[in-house]
């Protein structure tokens, strides 16, 4: 079962979502649904609805572990998984590393894993930009942990390879994009 974008948004207000989380995960679903709309008119077949419940659902225990200290990847996963969203906590459990890494097919997972990477807190900035923002935020110089965030970033840059070899714009047209779809939304 996958839970809709009215579900969605009233789940991260029953989970106490602070609102900047909440709009870094608006964002990051709008780039999911961008990627999966371009993926799809490739030839592939993705769930754009399972996609966008797992980038809105992404960070739903993110308060909640801020708080206590939990990691809100699994915790996520943890609470899909007791609403029955099983797709939807998959999707949450691997948004901060990947299990198998890169190599995988193109999936919900995989976009949605990107897009999280590609938008710094509402901002949709480049992998570089993202990892420098993360490695500042989480690193604290402690240099086990830059070599484990770097390896991360490194199965993204492959991902975003696997990605935009089946679209027809690349990485750094993504905003300019949104902002054409938003307005041909609102026509």
């Amino acid at each position: 079962m996958i839970p809709s974008l009215g579900t969605c948004m009233k789940l991260m207000e029953e989970n106490g979502m602070y609102s900047h989380i909440r709009d870094h995960s608006l964002v990051v679903g709008r780039v999911a649904g961008l990627l999966v709309d371009g993926l799809n008119r490739a030839g592939l077949c993705l769930d754009e609805n399972l996609a966008l419940a797992g980038a809105l659902l992404h960070d739903i225990a993110k308060t909640e572990c801020l708080k206590k200290g939990c990691s809100h990847d699994r915790r996520g996963a943890e609470i899909c998984r007791e609403l029955g969203y099983e797709e939807v906590a998959e999707i949450v459990a691997e948004h901060v590393i990947l299990e198998k890494g890169s190599g995988q097919p193109l999936s919900e997972k995989l976009i949605v894993y990107y897009a999280d990477k590609r938008v710094n807190h509402d901002k949709i900035v480049s992998l570089q930009d993202r990892l420098v923002s993360i490695l500042e935020r989480y690193a604290g110089g402690d240099r086990k942990m830059e070599e484990a965030i770097e390896a991360n970033f490194h199965v993204c840059f492959t991902v975003e390879k696997d990605i935009f070899a089946h679209l027809d714009f690349s990485p750094v047209e993504i905003e300019e994009l949104m902002m054409v779809r938003e307005k041909e939304l609102a026509v």
